[in-house]
């Protein structure tokens, strides 16, 4: 197959087409294009976030989040994502080219035999060195996730996650078509939105290299299988998976089709869970295997992305606890050990908190714009404000300290508890830090706004009723 989209040589005082320089992230500039698997012009205008897992669901056969993909022009493909619902809508999302334009034309000029004018091959060669050798310390706790996606010029989760799937050989084990797991990860980050605050391919990729801390732990390391790591891995990658940046109460009021679909049960994470499957099906990454297999593996993957549920928070916790004071947990149980991968990537999920608080704060500050900018628009449509979500009642402190209490403090002690490492209690330490930090940040604030609003108008919202909704459907 010849080059797809192959672009002309280009003056170095013309402009880039615009075409061009929207093009998506599975279709490269380079000569060898056609090997990672650049789709076909007609499939690019059909894709859909996300597909049906059951054949027989007519209602649900092709889902489409927050909009579709059209022809923008006749030279030239643009994915755009238009708002579907009345109350969403936001900015064109960006797609990272995986190369850049500029090593294009730097390959260019040598084949042309031009003399080069300026190095425009040392900033990517830098940065991708720099990123490589980040890589070979990525099961460390401190890793600075934020740090990597700018070296790896916003495609972290991309990175990542096939640097690990090759670092346990799964690749090999499992006959993986790298064509078909290249556009599956294109595919995947693409399908997270650069536009949410906090929902977005960085998360995704910070909670899997916390998912590859915990699969390191001692206990799990000597017990899990080949199979059970590369469901954790995808599982981590996928589990917010096209998420609106809003949440299920959201839905649920604005009477969203995805909320009528799935019953208002488990929403957005039964929304994560089909998409992902869609791409695999897409890109046909397990087409393989025997259909059982396939099919097996599609659902356990749904079990793993549904655990991370926050209104089933208490239900898991239960029983993670009662197997602890039994202690009658057997790895060599494979529904023991699928139990346990819900756990981790409940941890995952949720882990922020623990992490150092030079990363901690970000997160906690991404996460809580993310709130706010739902509140904004519940306010802007007369609609009642969710909680955590007004930002003139709450702050980052108190969502922080309240969200610690009554949420990770107790998943992470028993998790402590199942594997008391150095990890778990660098974790609890870090939390532990962090909580006394936002705690003196919100003493602070609360003796400058005393000083400049009488006492008689101070409000103060207990934590209680700000964190605990949370923990229910």
């Amino acid at each position: 197959m010849e080059v797809c989209y192959q672009l002309p040589v280009l003056p170095l005082d013309r402009p880039v087409p615009k075409h061009v320089l929207s093009r998506r992230g599975a279709i490269s500039f380079s000569s060898s294009s056609s090997l990672f698997g650049a789709p076909d012009p007609r499939q690019l205008s059909q894709r859909r976030g996300a597909i049906s897992y059951d054949s027989s669901d007519q209602t649900a056969l092709y889902i489409r989040m927050l909009g579709d993909v059209r022809v923008r022009s006749q030279v030239g493909f643009e994915p755009e994502r238009r708002s579907s619902h009345p109350y969403l809508s936001g900015p064109e999302r960006r797609v990272h080219r995986l190369l850049s334009f500029q090593r294009y034309l730097h390959s260019s000029r040598l084949l042309r035999g031009l003399p080069q004018q300026i190095p425009l091959h040392i900033l990517d060669e830098d940065y991708t060195g720099q990123a490589r050798c980040m890589l070979e310390k990525v099961g460390t706790w401190n890793f600075d996730i934020f740090l990597f996606d700018r070296l790896t010029n916003g495609n972290s989760l991309i990175t990542l996650t096939s640097h690990l799937l090759n670092q346990y050989g799964l690749v090999e084990l499992f006959q993986l078509d790298m064509v078909k797991l290249w556009r599956f990860l294109v595919m995947v980050q693409e399908d997270y939105h650069s536009g949410n605050p906090y929902h977005n391919a960085v998360h995704a990729a910070d909670v899997t290299q916390a998912m590859y801390c915990y699969l390191q732990e001692p206990m799990l390391a000597k017990s899990l299988t080949s199979y059970d790591i590369l469901l954790g891995l995808l599982a981590a990658a996928t589990h917010d998976l096209d998420h609106p940046g809003v949440n299920q109460p959201f839905l649920i009021k604005t009477d969203h089709y995805l909320a009528k679909l799935y019953r208002n049960t488990s929403v957005l994470e039964n929304h994560h869970w089909k998409s992902a499957v869609g791409l695999l099906r897409e890109t046909g990454l397990f087409s393989h295997l025997p259909a059982e297999d396939s099919l097996n593996l599609e659902r356990e993957l749904g079990s793993l992305i549904l655990a991370t549920d926050i209104s089933r928070q208490n239900d898991y916790l239960s029983r993670f606890r009662t197997h602890l004071d039994q202690e009658n947990l057997c790895l060599s149980n494979a529904s023991h050990r699928h139990f346990i991968l819900q756990m981790a990537l409940k941890c995952a999920d949720i882990c922020n908190p623990c992490r150092p608080w030079e990363l901690s704060k970000q997160w906690s500050e991404k996460v809580t714009a993310e709130f706010f900018q739902q509140g904004d628009i519940e306010k802007k449509h007369k609609l009642e404000v969710s909680p955590l979500c007004d930002r003139e009642t709450n702050s980052v402190g108190n969502i922080q300290i309240g969200f610690m209490t009554y949420v990770a403090e107790p998943l992470f002690a028993e998790w402590a508890r199942f594997s008391d490492t150095r990890l778990s209690q660098t974790m609890l330490g870090h939390m532990g830090l962090n909580k006394a930090s936002w705690g003196g940040l919100q003493q602070e604030q609360t003796a400058v706004s005393e000083e400049a609003e009488p006492a008689a108008h101070r409000r103060e919202e207990p934590l209680v009723r700000t964190v605990i909704p949370l923990l229910k459907p």
